[in-house]
């Protein structure tokens, strides 16, 4: 446990240092995390949320909303979301869980479908070609983890609210789900935009993966020295300072 610990800490720690690199040098930065209900990625979020600074990150929780999307192309909600110059954006769930719903709900042809993923992978490097790193994770567990946990929410009054109809898929349903998820998963990783697959059968090792994950992305990404100093900046006086005459 103690081990454990440590290791978060230091990634905390990294990824705290990594954040104040992305703010002075004006970065942006988009994290993707998906995977089903289980998975322990709310609790990630969490742990993740408390290594950065707040005030340059925002978290969308994404879930359908057909009404919008009938508004325009169904992508510009998430454009809207984007991030500006050195801040993050977090999407717990994202234009992933979308497409595969619209798939699973049969809201799509095959062509349309297909079409989905060329559009998202434009979208990830349009992000890209405008300097904007991606990170984007897959918490992923057994059939049995997953059971397991979504029966413990059920058993606690305060966690109940977490488990909606979707959990209680049929094994058909989940049979199509996997089907369906392998294919979001094989069209859209890309070099410019990889999954990291991260195994969220045991919680701690999941979070030590994943931090580590973004970690690595970051320290690859981001310059290691701070920019060099403007020489146009006027340097901050104190009013006792302003006054004082020459000599």
């Amino acid at each position: 446990m103690g081990d454990v610990a440590g290791a978060l800490a230091a990634l905390q720690h990294r990824l705290a240092r990594a954040q104040l690199s992305q703010i002075v040098h004006q970065k942006r930065l988009i994290i993707v995390i998906e995977g089903p209900e289980g998975g322990g990625k709310r609790a990630f979020v969490k742990l993740l949320g408390a290594a950065l600074d707040p005030t340059h990150v925002a978290v969308t929780t994404v879930s359908p909303d057909r009404r919008r999307a009938r508004d325009g192309h169904w992508l510009a909600r998430f454009w809207a979301q984007l991030p500006e110059a050195g801040n993050t954006a977090i999407f717990y769930h994202s234009w992933y869980r979308r497409v595969l719903e619209d798939k699973l709900l049969g809201l799509v042809t095959d062509k349309e479908w297909k079409r989905a993923f060329d559009e998202i992978n434009e979208f990830e490097s349009q992000q890209r070609d405008y300097g904007t790193m991606i990170v984007k994770l897959f918490f992923h567990v057994t059939d049995e983890t997953q059971a397991r946990r979504i029966s413990a929410r059920q058993d606690d009054q305060w966690l109940r609210h977490l488990v909606g109809p979707e959990e209680f898929r049929t094994a058909v349903a989940r049979t199509a789900y996997r089907a369906a998820l392998t294919q979001v998963l094989a069209q859209s990783d890309t070099r410019w935009a990889p999954w990291s697959m991260i195994d969220a059968n045991d919680g701690e090792s999941a979070q030590v993966a994943a931090l580590s994950a973004i970690a690595d992305a970051l320290d690859k990404a981001l310059p290691q020295a701070p920019p060099e100093e403007a020489t146009s900046v006027v340097p901050f006086l104190l009013p006792a300072e302003r006054t004082q005459p020459a000599g």
